[in-house]
């Protein structure tokens, strides 16, 4: 008695799954990968953030060693104030800047494309800076003058101090973008001051400073003539007057704070 049987043929193949599967699969993490960068950009402030933040809490812990918590969190402080001037300047001057990075017995640094159209811009940025730092020198000064903490006044001389060195009219400092709206054979003359004070009181802070100064003013000498040049430093002569009278005055006013707040040390 014979029975037929229903049956599908088998068909040969390796018994794997579709390509389309496949593929599927393997792309399935960069996908899950390109989700999630996507996700990060909306964190980007918030890591600039982080990164400002985290700076600041390894220059505190730097400065601590030497001085102390609560004059490391003070000196930040006016650090922070200070390099805030220049990033709300430059903002002001329609120039995107990256939030304050700090970096330990060395200062805080900023980034930007251009410090502005024209060398008057420069030196608006270049003075937003020790302004802000001067205005924030006056707190620890006050609380010095209503408490009598030698704290304060220990703080109120370090900022005064601070931003009276960053007029030196020598680039990359403050006073150098200053001068840019005046005469680049300023920045000579701030080149040679530099070069003695170094000699005098001989420090890797004031070495490397000298040598960038010397770089850059040496870069803007040379090209100085160019059409771009003569067209970057050609500012109104009431806006260079403006720039000398606030470079001076500024200048004046914390050497008077630098002298008020001085602490004689005896041995």
């Amino acid at each position: 008695m014979s029975q037929s049987l229903s049956y599908e043929p088998i068909h040969p193949g390796s018994g794997r799954p579709p390509l389309r599967k496949r593929l599927g699969r393997l792309l399935a993490p960069f996908a899950l990968l390109l989700a999630k960068a996507k996700s990060l950009l909306f964190l980007l402030p918030n890591l600039k953030l982080l990164a400002t933040f985290g700076s600041m809490a390894v220059s505190i812990a730097a400065y601590s060693l030497l001085f102390g918590l609560p004059f490391a969190v003070g000196f930040v402080l006016l650090l922070l104030i200070h390099e805030l001037g220049h990033v709300v300047q430059l903002r002001r001057e329609g120039i995107k800047a990256s939030a304050p990075i700090f970096i330990p017995f060395l200062g805080a640094v900023i980034a930007s494309k251009s410090l502005g159209k024209d060398a008057a811009a420069e030196a608006r940025v270049g003075l937003a800076g020790p302004i802000a730092g001067s205005l924030a020198a006056l707190v620890p000064l006050g609380l010095w003058l209503a408490t009598g903490d030698e704290f304060w006044r220990a703080l109120a001389y370090l900022g005064f101090l601070l931003n009276l060195f960053n007029l030196l009219p020598v680039v990359p400092l403050d006073g150098g973008r200053a001068m840019a709206a005046l005469s680049p054979a300023v920045w000579m003359a701030g080149l040679a001051g530099l070069l003695v004070l170094a000699f005098l009181y001989p420090s890797p802070v004031l070495i490397l400073v000298l040598v960038f100064g010397a770089l850059e003013s040496w870069r803007r000498w040379r090209t100085r003539r160019t059409p771009e040049s003569r067209a970057y430093y050609a500012i109104a002569g009431r806006t260079r007057a403006l720039v000398a009278v606030v470079y001076l005055g500024l200048a004046a006013a914390l050497a008077v704070g630098v002298a008020e707040t001085f602490i004689a040390r005896s041995l």
